[in-house]
């Protein structure tokens, strides 16, 4: 039920997308849809959080890995850029926009991004504490990646050819390399 909810998000919007239209791709009643949620807006917000808890797992895939805070920082901040493997951005697009006003679904977007911030600071804390590089604040640095990398995702995903590809990831190795203290070559490098 939340898979086909997000496909229909992802067709028609949130604005849009109705109980209907669910119960519809699904084959099934509209009372069905409304016995498991209540809502539309708690569908949604259920929704949103499934496809999204998808992204925060493979995040911590690529932060969990046996090598330096160094090489897994820039291949999670490749993965999550627009220009990476990252799917979604429309869907997070979407939330973001009705989250404005749904309060159900911005409190699970805050959480996801608060998530999604917190696995970033804590591998930045780590490389910083055994010497690969410099930050002194961790939390600020995943805050400033985070919202450069989203700011790009909105240009690239709602205005096609905006920014190129080979432009936004030179800005996100670029933002990576000034959060951690490095230059460009030493974080290629590393």
């Amino acid at each position: 039920m939340l898979a086909a909810t997000v496909e229909q998000i992802e067709a028609r919007g949130v604005a849009a997308v109705r109980i209907a239209d669910v119960a519809a791709a699904l084959g099934v009643s509209n009372a069905l849809v409304l016995y498991h949620f209540s809502s539309k807006e708690k569908l949604v917000a259920a929704a949103f959080e499934h496809a999204a808890r998808r992204d925060l797992i493979r995040l911590r895939k690529l932060l969990g890995r046996r090598t330096s805070a160094v090489r897994r920082l820039r291949a999670a901040v490749r993965w999550y850029a627009p220009t990476g493997q990252a799917k979604g951005w429309r869907l997070w697009i979407e939330g973001w926009s009705a989250a404005l006003r749904e309060p159900t679904l911005r409190a699970v977007t805050g959480e996801l991004d608060r998530q999604w911030k917190a696995a970033l600071a804590e591998v930045i804390a780590e490389g910083a504490a055994r010497g690969e590089f410099r930050c002194a604040d961790p939390m600020g640095a995943a805050l400033r990646l985070t919202a450069l990398l989203d700011g790009l995702a909105v240009q690239m995903t709602a205005y096609e050819g905006a920014v190129p590809r080979a432009r936004a990831r030179g800005w996100a190795d670029e933002a990576l390399a000034r959060e951690l203290g490095l230059n460009r070559e030493e974080l290629t490098a590393a």
